[in-house]
């Protein structure tokens, strides 16, 4: 691919330079987070987090301190952030109780997913939070284009762009008056980015297609895939890959046959550390994919195309930079046709 289609391909992604110069926040601070207006007068001196992906930013930020309490892991915190992350309290593995997280007081509960804080949240309601006078920030990647109370994980109304990640960290230093440190952590995703697409696209695979399986509530029914507008459809059509689901939702249920039918080139599969479901194991879902006789069959798992990624990974967060740097390696070792 030429420098200029390159270029333009990089500004479509967000790949844009970036000045390192910021000022202090001035404070009061306002933000519409999620259609919801926020004031904050200074930084908010604790905060807890419902979700792994604010925990590793807050963490990026050098703000691990502010933190009192976390939950809802997929995965084991990065071992860049073990020594920080055993001293903050984690509430629960899953979601948890809204007494839980209001006895940290703190002023700040920053969430990854609204089905968690919002509507109908499972913890509490952004305003069941703001009547205690706690502000609760929602990570724009789950809300800015997205109807959360269609499907189980919501609905996409428009692709996930990565400029939502990145807004989330521009955000979140600005609340925390560390805008230096929030432009110098985007700038170095936005190069990682960039470097793994340039390493896919010079390879020019010919119409690879791929399905993503993060987990299944049962082994025996259809599982939870990835939707054809969410961050794994990012990741794959950065990479030049093609997802064969067409569901606008953002994990809708597939059919194992119709998965088969349609014979991706590529199985991405989702290793957690969380075990609410018998196929949060990877290596179940491995045993399944070899064993069954619908999906034994399929190119991919003949010729062992599986790639295995965090489930984190597949999040809108910074660790969705290595997942997308582990594919771009994949699609090189697998030597697809070109």
């Amino acid at each position: 691919m030429s420098l200029p289609h390159l270029n333009a391909l990089f500004a479509g992604l967000g790949l844009t330079s970036l000045s390192l110069c910021a000022s202090a926040t001035e404070y009061p601070l306002h933000l519409n987070n999620c259609g919801v207006p926020l004031t904050f007068s200074e930084a908010p001196a604790k905060a807890v987090t419902i979700g792994q992906s604010g925990t590793e930013m807050l963490y990026a930020l050098g703000l691990g301190d502010t933190l009192v309490g976390t939950s809802l892991w997929f995965n084991e915190v990065l071992p860049q952030f073990k020594a920080q992350d055993a001293k903050v309290e984690r509430l629960a593995d899953n979601e948890p109780s809204f007494e839980a997280v209001i006895g940290k007081r703190p002023a700040l509960v920053a969430v990854d997913l609204e089905w968690m804080v919002g509507p109908q949240g499972a913890v509490g309601t952004r305003e069941q939070f703001h009547e205690l006078k706690i502000s609760t920030y929602l990570l724009p990647s789950d809300c800015e284009g997205k109807d959360n109370l269609v499907g189980a994980d919501g609905t996409r109304l428009k692709a996930f762009s990565v400029d939502s990640l990145y807004k989330s960290i521009t955000e979140l230093a600005q609340i925390f008056d560390v805008e230096d440190r929030g432009q110098r952590l985007v700038s170095d995703l936005k190069n990682r980015l960039a470097n793994a697409v340039a390493q896919a696209r010079q390879q020019h695979p010919r119409d690879v297609s791929a399905v993503v399986w993060f987990s299944s509530a049962d082994l025996g029914i259809d599982p939870y895939v990835a939707g054809r507008k969410g961050i794994p459809d990012f990741m794959l059509s950065a990479l030049g890959m093609r997802n064969v689901i067409e569901s606008d939702e953002e994990w809708p249920t597939v059919g194992w046959e119709t998965i088969a039918k349609a014979n991706p080139n590529i199985l991405v599969i989702a290793r957690m550390d969380r075990r609410r479901y018998p196929a949060d194991d990877y290596r179940k879902k491995l045993e399944f994919l070899k064993s069954n006789p619908v999906t034994r069959h399929m190119d991919a798992v003949k010729h062992d195309r599986i790639v295995i990624i965090d489930a984190h990974g597949m999040n809108a967060s910074t660790r969705m930079f290595g997942a997308i740097e582990e594919l771009a390696s994949a699609v090189e070792h697998f030597k697809l046709p070109k």
